[in-house]
This record gives C-alpha cells, structure tokens and sequence, in this order.
C-alpha cells in the first residue's frame, strides 16, 4: 500500500472505532443476522474437523462466539480490525475465547486453525492485500481446516480470490436470504487443495 492508502486504511480504523461506540453496529446483534450466523456455524459443524479451534476475523463485538456452543470448539480467536469492538468482546468473559484487535492485513496466526472464517471482513482488505493476507491464512489453516468467507450481497472484488484459486476447492456456495430484498449473504466453505 502507497502512504495515502495507509493513510485512508488508518482513517478507516478511527471512523469504525467512533461507529462501535455510538452503537452504529449493533444491527450484528438483531435478529436480521441470525441466519447468515447460522450458516456458518452449520459450515464449522459440517466441514472442519471435530471440537475445532476458530479464528474470526471480522469478529466484531464477538457475536459468532455468542451463538456457538462453547462445547463446539476448542479454542476461539476473534480478530477485529476496531480496538473498541474488541472491548466490548472482551468483556463478554466467553469461554475459551481470546479477542485481539489487529489488522488482518499485517496479522499472523501464531498458531494453525481448523476454521478460518472471514466474516464480512475480506471486502475490506485493500486489493493490494487480499492476496498476501490469504496466502498467510492459507498457511495458519491446518491440514483438514476449512475457510468459510461470509460476503454481504455480491461482494465484488473478493470471491475471485477463492473461486479461482487452485490451491482451494469449494465445499459449499450458499446465498442467505432474508424478507428484505437486498439484505442477503452469499457464504463459501472452501478447502485446500494441496497445490
């Protein structure tokens, strides 16, 4: 990324801090996202390895986590661009679960995950990344994980990178809908290849 992009990229950082202390999200929390968090989690129960270790990135204030069964994974990582999302999370006290504020364009796993899912999250890294970050989480997946891209409406710019790329093989391409027209999800589970 040149300096304006960084300068835009840490702008962004500041406007979605002031958006998660005035409320702006809470929507996540409504009962509109119900199914699209459903979805996924019926991906990690279907296609990643047993009481599998997460990662979240785009967790927000953490509410994949909420709607899971702490019994259904080992461990949880959500990671969120917005230091105040992470508070909030934070102080959920979930089980099993750490939450880390971080760019997902500069994050590395420290450790491999069974589930990596991008949760309305992979649009957001700049074009110049999206390659590079998913190269990155390609290698902190394990042998038999999954990732599960979750992408509001069409997602322009983004689905290439999973569709088209031969070291991942698609499990899963879904369309969530809900009884408003243009709030809907397309969600993916892909796998890697071994190329």
């Amino acid at each position: 990324m040149n300096l304006l992009d960084k300068f835009h990229n840490w702008r962004r950082m500041h406007r979605w801090n002031r958006q998660y202390r005035s409320g702006r999200w809470d929507n996540l929390k409504s009962d509109k996202e119900v199914a699209r968090y459903q979805k996924i989690i019926e991906s990690i129960k279907q296609f990643a390895p047993e009481n599998p270790s997460i990662l979240d990135i785009g967790c927000g204030e953490g509410v994949l986590t909420e709607r899971m069964n702490p019994n259904d994974y080992s461990y949880f990582v959500g990671l969120d661009f917005s230091s105040e999302s992470i508070k909030l999370a934070a102080k959920k006290n979930l089980p099993k679960t750490k939450f880390i504020a971080a760019d997902a364009m500069k994050f590395q796993p420290e450790q491999k995950f069974d589930a990596i899912v991008f949760n309305e999250a992979f649009y957001y890294i700049h074009d110049s990344e999206k390659q590079n970050v998913l190269t990155r989480m390609l290698e902190s997946l394990s042998p038999e994980g999954v990732l599960i891209i979750s992408i509001f409406r069409e997602g322009p710019g983004s689905w290439e990178y999973f569709k088209e790329d031969d070291r991942l093989k698609e499990l899963d391409y879904t369309t969530v809908t809900t009884d408003e027209k243009m709030r809907y999800w397309k969600v993916g589970v892909y796998k890697k290849t071994g190329k």
